[in-house]
């Protein structure tokens, strides 16, 4: 069976507007083709919210070949490093690069959007993301980015530029949050094995 693990970005949660568009477009499915759908609630501390995904494959999905990985913004860093990892495919999605650098202006106190969480950001947490780091991804057939040239936090030429050799969609305008991603979902599923 299919596996798709999803895992959002900084701040987010598995209430996200992407999250759910995901959701809704597996639940549509015929059951035949349906995947499984993960939506981990992430830890706000890197190295505990990567090492749980980790734990949690290792644990349930049988076969790796059928396991993709789809991260929005810091979740894509994290998608990267778990797809470097075990092997395997990831979509990424408006994906951070640097988050050790880009995130610094974060430190302190920081609520969940979705939740209203709170949670502090401390320099530590740049350690531990930076040690996660993948400087070259080693098999760029296994990745699709999807990018928004509009997006207002992170570069999408910095994206594109990293994910050199990978599939790639990069339409313009839009946002960081890509919310209007619905159109999308049918090349994201496809790419993670899902049967049209």
């Amino acid at each position: 069976m299919t596996t798709i693990v999803y895992l959002h970005g900084f701040r987010s949660s598995p209430q996200s507007v992407k999250a759910r568009l995901l959701a809704g477009a597996v639940a549509a499915l015929p059951p035949a083709s349906r995947p499984r759908l993960e939506v981990p609630a992430l830890a706000h501390e890197p190295a505990r919210a990567v090492a749980a995904v980790a734990d949690w494959v290792r644990a349930q999905v049988g076969s790796l070949d059928s396991l993709t990985f789809v991260g929005s913004s810091l979740g894509g860093y994290y998608a990267t490093h778990l797809a470097e990892r075990f092997g395997v495919r990831a979509v990424l999605v408006n994906p951070a690069v640097r988050p050790y650098d880009d995130l610094r202006q974060y430190v302190g106190v920081q609520t969940n959007l979705y939740t209203g969480e709170t949670f502090e950001v401390l320099p530590r947490h740049f350690d531990e993301l930076r040690a996660m780091a993948v400087a070259r991804i080693t098999r760029p057939e296994r990745y699709l980015l999807l990018a928004r040239s509009g997006d207002e936090v992170l570069d999408w030429r910095t994206m594109a530029g990293f994910y050199g050799g990978a599939w790639q969609q990069v339409r313009g305008g839009g946002t960081h949050g890509y919310d209007d991603i619905a159109p999308d979902l049918p090349a994201l599923l496809r790419f993670a094995g899902v049967a049209p």
